[in-house]
């Protein structure tokens, strides 16, 4: 078994295991969901567009409760993970929630072949918060993105910003302090611990668990080398979790960087998003 390989199922047995912990948390809010609440941000509806009747494949979906907020606004949605427990989970609350949804299991780079035989391609492909770390070749994700979108469509992504991804996240209050890689490494970070991001008082029985950080060039470059155009770039001096300690929460949901020491507009990038299409085919001069 590869290096790759050993990563890969480190983290796919801790998210295997997590699935269930999310799933009963606060964080996730399943009960809000099945009352009616939307996963999505305002920013995702906003620069995503209209979905009704269109076809969306959700890469990396964990159990789906932005997927099928997706497939509340009318779209008719796929969502890929591969941690079994997550399509399990992403099944049951489908039925739950009475919305048509199909999840398949599946690791992203062999996604085309294990999508190759049931589905076609997709209008929309759809990359949201927490997915490319995971991944150690950004440009193997670009090219399994652009081949799942028919001519004219949309790759949208949201993530957390790798600058936020490279600073020390134990510094002391207001220091930003860069600590790990900004750029793509072979190798990647690797990180212990039993606690969970959604229930700290749960405790996880495998702790290890690896991340690759990828710039933002390496990013934009991927997916204009797949084929892509970029239609737009954009970057969130704002995130939706509290992914430095002294964050704080402007608003609900919404996590920001402090005033430090009457410095208003410090800021600093903590996500971004990315569209881009995959453009039609000329058509032929006429003659």
């Amino acid at each position: 078994m590869s290096s790759l390989d050993l990563y890969r199922e480190a983290n796919r047995a801790r998210w295997d295991e997590s699935v269930a912990i999310h799933a009963a948390s606060d964080f996730y809010g399943v009960d809000r969901f099945l009352a009616g609440e939307s996963t999505l941000l305002q920013l995702d509806l906003d620069e995503v567009g209209d979905v009704a009747g269109k076809s969306l494949l959700h890469l990396q979906c964990h159990f789906g409760l932005d997927t099928l907020s997706w497939a509340r606004r009318g779209a008719e949605v796929v969502g890929v993970d591969f941690a079994r427990s997550a399509v399990e989970t992403a099944s049951e609350i489908a039925e739950r929630a009475g919305l048509r949804a199909e999840f398949i299991e599946s690791e992203l780079y062999v996604s085309p072949d294990v999508l190759a035989d049931r589905l076609g391609t997709f209008d929309i492909v759809y990359v949201n918060l927490g997915a490319l770390c995971w991944l150690p070749d950004v440009a193997g994700w670009a090219r399994v993105c652009a081949g799942f979108l028919r001519d004219g469509g949309l790759l949208y992504v949201r993530d957390v910003h790798p600058v936020t991804q490279s600073l020390d996240d134990e510094s002391r209050a207001g220091e930003l302090r860069l600590l790990y890689p900004y750029y793509e490494t072979t190798q990647p970070l690797h990180w212990s611990g039993d606690q969970d991001y959604a229930d700290q008082s749960a405790s996880l029985e495998h702790h290890d668990s690896y991340e690759w950080n990828h710039s933002l060039g390496e990013i934009v470059t991927a997916v204009i080398d797949a084929g892509l155009q970029i239609e737009f770039l954009r970057e969130q001096d704002w995130t939706v979790y509290r992914a430095l300690p002294w964050l704080i929460e402007t608003e609900r949901g919404i996590w920001r960087l402090p005033e430090h020491e009457g410095q208003a507009d410090r800021r600093l990038p903590l996500m971004f998003s990315l569209a881009a299409t995959r453009p039609r085919p000329s058509a032929p001069l006429s003659r």
